[in-house]
């Protein structure tokens, strides 16, 4: 029950980021929806593989590289999903920022 709530809260939030920002469009909330599983999926599996190989970069720049993977995990996701489209890097660390502050509030 918790996962399902959790996928909702972030289906919400990626549908209020995707309204807000300019450069992130949407198709509608089974799009979010979508963009919500795939990103959980992404997070679980792929994310950490890229984390562990990305230590050192991210050791040199204090942490600040865990934003940059977190672009990169939405620019994969912008890829697999269709009703998701982000024009370039700069709108998907914006997006990843806004998400992780969203689901900051709520976690």
């Amino acid at each position: 029950m918790d996962l399902i709530i959790s996928l909702l809260v972030n289906a919400v939030a990626i549908f209020i980021i995707g309204y807000v920002l300019k450069g992130v469009q949407l198709k509608g909330f089974g799009a979010a929806l979508w963009v919500a599983i795939v990103l959980a999926l992404i997070n679980t599996f792929v994310r950490p593989i890229v984390a562990f190989l990305a230590i050192p970069v991210t050791f040199l720049t204090l942490g600040l590289f865990v934003f940059v993977i977190n672009a990169l995990m939405l620019m994969l996701v912008d890829k697999l999903v269709d009703g998701l489209k982000i024009e370039n890097f700069w709108w998907a660390l914006l997006f990843g920022l806004l998400l992780s502050l969203l689901n900051l509030g709520f976690f």
